[in-house]
């Protein structure tokens, strides 16, 4: 992780109303390459409605984006026209979902799952799009004769690692993570999150990843930011967060976890 870099991503404010009710409420950060920052809370916290805000999915009702982009430098995401955002949203930023088959096109192909990610960026022999997919195929554990099967006919294990690997084929600089590993079996789980360290990793990518399970937050994030009711409560490196929580709120859930 490279703490001096410039950062890649900046949060000012964000603010999200749902007429009265609070989404979420004045949340800052800064995120730089490399860095995994991980956002936790109970259902209902605002931790999922962050995540789409930040990552172009619904304009914040307040607040800013701002993202280091490769050509123009920092920009602010929500006054990039449409077709920018498609563009950063298909290139360098990358969205895992919590059930796979909302990232993925479950009548094409594994192989065309990966290509068309390929396509979208301008690359057209299919020799290179076919070997490239094949290649991440290997990367994320899934045996080279798969390529040409459906996804409807993998375990959801299997799933989940396609679109990981359909998602980082383009080399996106920042991925969002939502419940990578939630609906899995515990054993799954940690082979996923296995394999997402070593990507995280080897790949040196930002990663802001929401979850409700502080083990996966332990074991990926370098960074914990902790939400309820739409704020944000604590905020630090996340063994300080969970060896030492301040927040009477971060206690209860460091110690309804040991009591499991």
């Amino acid at each position: 992780m490279t703490q001096m870099s410039n950062p890649l991503l900046r949060v000012d404010n964000l603010t999200m109303m749902y007429g009265d009710r609070v989404g979420c409420k004045d949340v800052s950060f800064e995120l730089r390459p490399g860095e995994v920052l991980g956002i936790v809370g109970e259902s209902g916290s605002g931790k999922s409605t962050l995540l789409r805000s930040i990552s172009a999915q619904q304009e914040p009702t307040k607040g800013t984006v701002q993202y280091n982009t490769r050509i123009d430098g920092v920009c602010d995401v929500y006054q990039m026209s449409e077709a920018q955002r498609r563009l950063l949203m298909r290139t360098d930023w990358a969205f895992v979902h919590q059930n796979p088959r909302d990232g993925l096109r479950m009548n094409v192909s594994a192989g065309a799952n990966i290509g068309e990610r390929l396509m979208a960026v301008g690359d057209r022999h299919y020799g290179n799009i076919r070997s490239n997919a094949d290649a991440w195929l290997g990367k994320v554990e899934i045996a080279s004769e798969r390529l040409d099967d459906l996804p409807s006919t993998f375990s959801g294990g299997m799933q989940q690692r396609l679109q990981i690997a359909r998602n980082l084929v383009t080399s996106p600089r920042l991925v969002f993570m939502d419940e990578p590993t939630g609906g899995l079996d515990v054993s799954v789980q940690a082979r996923l999150l296995d394999l997402l360290r070593g990507l995280v990793h080897d790949l040196n990518l930002a990663v802001i990843i929401v979850t409700h399970d502080l083990a996966v937050a332990r074991l990926l994030s370098h960074r914990l930011m902790v939400m309820q009711q739409g704020k944000v409560i604590e905020h630090g490196l996340t063994d300080q967060v969970l060896d030492d929580p301040q927040h009477p709120y971060t206690q209860l859930l460091v110690s309804s976890i040991l009591q499991n």
